[in-house]
């Protein structure tokens, strides 16, 4: 009798941790399933045409990026006259003359001193002491940069170059100088370096006037050094043919180069 007793007890209590899994097991589910309702029935209702046009005129408002009105520029006044003669009169340069271009300066005084002061409308005094040409502003002068190019034009002629070139340098704004050094583009001494002078110049300078005629530049060589005036690309277009005359290049081989190059050129003027 106590053994089948003790059976009873135990099948008891399983039976009752069964049931006790049961139940919890279904109040979870009811649980989610109250949840469930809870969230559906908070599901956001459609939005009508009426809250639809509503939220586009609140998205109108709210740009960011006004449009600016006409009127909101700045505008300023234009300057009087007297206000730009002020500035222009108190500008003033000093070109240095080297000594061995002092007396040829003195011979073409009058061609350099007319194109200053009728072009441009500059004063002009050659300052002896100082070996130096002073130019300035006056109350002729118009153009903003006249000063500027008279100063080009009397280093032009300081480097070396004709007046009559140097002159073209006022009357076109498409012209440069570009000034080198032998020993920048290879380093020689002695007798090399005279036959590079000599390769550049030619026989009787034909070498130099056929670069010039073909680049459409001016050349001065200077001792070691070699002053050239043109625009940007026919500066270029000379240059490179007397760097490969300097490295040791043939002249006919530069001739043949500068023809091609000629050629090109004429092309592109059609």
């Amino acid at each position: 009798m106590v053994v089948a007793h003790v059976v009873q007890n135990t099948s008891a209590t399983k039976n009752r941790r069964s049931m006790n899994k049961k139940k919890a097991r279904t109040a979870a589910n009811t649980t989610q399933i109250d949840g469930d309702t809870e969230m559906s029935s908070r599901v956001i209702p459609p939005l009508n045409s009426n809250n639809t046009a509503e939220d586009d005129d609140l998205m109108i408002e709210i740009d960011p990026t006004p449009t600016l009105e006409a009127s909101s520029a700045p505008a300023f006044p234009a300057l009087p006259a007297s206000a730009t003669q002020s500035a222009l009169k108190s500008e003033t340069r000093r070109i240095p003359i080297p000594p061995h271009r002092m007396t040829p300066i003195k011979k073409d005084w009058i061609n350099i001193f007319s194109p200053l002061t009728e072009i441009l409308g500059l004063q002009v005094r050659m300052n002896v002491q100082r070996r130096c040409l002073e130019i300035r502003t006056s109350k002729a002068t118009t153009e903003i940069g006249a000063l500027q190019k008279g100063a080009d034009f009397v280093k032009a002629y300081a480097l070396g170059f004709d007046v009559n070139d140097a002159i073209a340098l006022l009357r076109m704004d498409d012209l440069y100088l570009d000034s080198f050094e032998i020993k920048d583009v290879k380093t020689l001494h002695g007798d090399h370096l005279s036959r590079a002078i000599g390769r550049i110049a030619g026989q009787d300078g034909k070498t130099k006037f056929t670069i010039e005629n073909t680049s459409r530049t001016r050349i001065v060589l200077a001792d070691t050094k070699i002053h050239i005036m043109g625009s940007f690309q026919n500066i270029k277009i000379a240059r490179d043919a007397i760097v490969s005359l300097i490295l040791g290049s043939p002249p006919g081989k530069v001739y043949a180069g500068l023809r091609t190059v000629s050629s090109r050129m004429k092309q592109r003027a059609l």
